[in-house]
């Protein structure tokens, strides 16, 4: 039996599908989802929660010339499938396959890319601005999570959308999710919004009278003066509940007003996001509505999936798995520990020691390891949602009053504090811990969640102290060090698993901008490089090392800890040693700490040739491994060996060309 997904080569194809049909195909689609998804992860609990708002999407709306916008952009999976890439959805966030993220250059479906929070309302806004100026008649349907609405970007496009446009459909999908459980005023609010009674009695009318709408001006018609009826009766019913705003058996009611409308949209909901009837309806009178419009759409993260319904957080983003059970495979004996797990288990080792410690998190308790913490000492830990400034400006509030705040952040996300750290926890030169996971590669990610920008962006900041450890037991000596000082630290450290190096019981205190000498050089006459390899790059110079050292060269290998400040003095004293420098970092070269140190060499008038080793001026896409990645831009040993000899062989060459010629 042909399945109806087989059919769907582009999104005209869903246009000639009836009800029945579109909901044999969600449930293809789901199947399609769970099996193909178990084979290299991605991001399954999210797609599975959207299936029936996205077939009706492109049943009600013509995708390219309309556009959907979609905030983070992690839940287009479905969308991908019904605009003419399924034959490559096995590929998804692997090597030269499909992104995980929307993509224009993928695909001339996807409008916008993105892969952060809260970018969606925004960009919406401004195509929709953009039509307007052209006069053209294409629509623009954002698509963002609850979780958007704890990011500020996304209220600053809300304050500004009736005042710019009369032409805007907004989508809310509501699962009452981020990566973890949604936290605040904003989850609440919209909780309320759902289990009123009232509310949710009228708006069952409502939805009753929508189903037996025909199509039409005259149904749209109808529809928008039932809607508006509902909609005074409900805010009879808010104004007599704030009179009395606690219900008999003592449960808060809700507000006055919909802050949607206070902003000049009209809302209707809440809607089922898995009743296909229902939301085709509601999306056609969106489409014919002559102002802006939220429609607040409720699903379920990983519907369809028994074992990612009982786990959303994990199933939000994880890695292969069994269909049947939902497990991951099993981890080999010995394996390491991931970096975001020493981190959040010796953070907790070290709240127990010192009581002026918290942990901050934006959403992200699994992704960072503070989970443990809130576990361990659910008081010390704070989650303030998708909101990287808050989090930033709340620990330079708690730093204040004697706080070390350790705000756990990945080193793409807190791109978008810069502000924040500059202005407000460096210039005041507070005490804030910045634990930076994910520096360096998130290779199934791509592009948005890499971290290959930090050091460049942090190096120029006054009063900060940046360092990067070479190894597990490393950075828990570099987090009890910043436990001490009374500035800005940030410890930046890559995804994946540690080296498997034993931690130490009781870490020890490293002097701050001073490197570490892993191996000298032997004096052996041999030709002299020197490897100033920082953070995870330090296996990558032992490798290259082991090679050179057995083809005659003379090597040493320096752990630099810090890149701000740098060992000026270790770094001089190998550079006027050495007859090559070779440095390597997990981060693009402009601005990088081999400028850091190329600077340096200048100030001090030392001619060493030195060979840069990190990532092109270009943003690297996704991949199935890293070791691909690295493999592709030349961040291996083998290369940086053959690097190191020819570059030997230009100066020898060069030695040679001066030389003059015997008559």
């Amino acid at each position: 039996m042909s399945r109806y997904l087989d059919m769907v080569d582009e999104p005209s194809h869903i246009k000639k599908l009836n009800v029945e049909q579109m909901t044999q195909l969600a449930e293809e689609i789901r199947n399609e989802l769970i099996t193909k998804l178990s084979k290299n992860g991605g991001h399954l609990g999210p797609n599975l929660g959207v299936v029936e708002l996205t077939i009706a999407l492109h049943h009600t709306f013509s995708t390219p010339k309309d556009k959907f916008v979609w905030d983070v952009s992690h839940q287009v999976y479905v969308h991908k499938l019904l605009t003419g890439r399924k034959e490559r959805f096995h590929t998804i966030r692997t090597t030269n396959g499909l992104n995980g993220f929307a993509l224009r250059t993928e695909s001339e479906h996807d409008c916008y890319g993105a892969g952060h929070a809260g970018t969606a309302l925004s960009a919406a806004l401004g195509m929709a601005a953009a039509r307007d100026r052209r006069g053209t008649d294409e629509n623009v349907v954002c698509v963002f999570g609850d979780a958007a609405l704890t990011n500020g970007i996304s209220f600053e496009a809300l304050n500004n959308i009736s005042h710019t446009t009369k032409k805007f459909v907004a989508i809310l999908n509501d699962n009452e999710w981020s990566i973890a459980k949604n936290v605040g005023a904003i989850a609440s609010y919209l909780n309320k919004l759902i289990t009123n009674p009232k509310y949710n009695r009228l708006q069952r009318d409502f939805v009753r009278l929508l189903r037996r709408m025909p199509k039409g001006e005259f149904a749209v018609a109808l529809a928008h003066k039932a809607e508006e009826s509902f909609k005074g009766v409900v805010s009879e019913a808010a104004l007599e509940h704030s009179k009395n705003p606690m219900d008999a058996d003592g449960r808060g009611g809700f507000g006055s007003s919909l802050i949607f409308e206070e902003m000049g949209l009209r809302y209707l909901g809440p809607i089922d996001g898995h009743d296909l009837p229902m939301l085709l309806n509601c999306l056609e009178f969106a489409k014919n509505y002559d102002e802006p419009i939220v429609l607040h759409v409720l699903t379920k993260k990983g519907k369809g999936y028994d074992v990612a319904l009982a786990q959303p957080e994990k199933f939000h983003g994880t890695g292969p798995y069994d269909v049947t059970t939902g497990n991951s495979p099993a981890a080999k004996p010995g394996t390491p520990l991931n970096y975001q797990d020493v981190f959040g288990q010796q953070l907790v080792k070290l709240c127990q020691k010192d009581n002026t410690l918290v942990g901050i998190t934006a959403a992200m308790p699994s992704g960072t390891g503070l989970k443990y913490l809130e576990k361990a000492m659910p008081e010390r830990y704070y989650d303030v949602g998708i909101a990287e400034e808050h989090a930033v400006l709340f620990a330079a509030g708690m730093a204040t009053m004697g706080f070390h705040p350790v705000v756990a952040i990945y080193s793409t996300f807190l791109q978008r504090a810069y502000d924040c750290i500059i202005h407000d926890v460096a210039l005041q030169d507070l005490p804030v811990i910045f634990c930076m996971d994910r520096a360096g590669l998130s290779a199934n990610d791509g592009p948005t969640h890499h971290g290959l920008f930090d050091i460049s962006y942090l190096r120029c900041v006054p009063n900060i102290i940046c360092m990067a450890p070479k190894d597990e037991d490393e950075m828990a000596d570099m987090m009890f060090t910043c436990t001490l000082q009374s500035h800005p630290t940030f410890i930046r450290y890559p995804r994946g698993l540690g080296e498997g190096v034993a931690i130490k019981d009781v870490p020890k205190v490293l002097e701050i901008g001073k490197a570490e000498v892993v191996k000298n050089f032997a004096q052996n006459r041999g030709r002299k490089i020197a490897f100033f390899a920082l953070g995870n790059m330090q296996k990558v110079a032992r490798e290259a090392v082991e090679t050179l050292t057995a083809e005659g060269f003379d090597c040493a290998i320096i752990n630099p800890r810090f890149f701000k400040p740098i060992d000026a003095g270790t770094t001089e004293f190998f550079a006027r040693n050495a007859d090559v420098i070779v440095t390597m970092e997990d981060h693009v070269l402009p601005g990088g700490y081999g400028s850091i140190v190329l600077e340096l060499l200048s100030e001090k008038r030392i001619t060493t040739p030195v060979i840069r080793i990190g990532w092109p001026d270009q943003f690297i896409e996704h991949a199935s491994t890293p070791e691909y990645l690295r493999e592709k831009y030349g961040l291996t040993a083998a290369r940086t060996v053959e690097r190191a000899k020819a570059e030997f062989a230009a100066v020898t060459e060069g030695e040679r060309s001066m030389v003059p010629a015997v008559a």
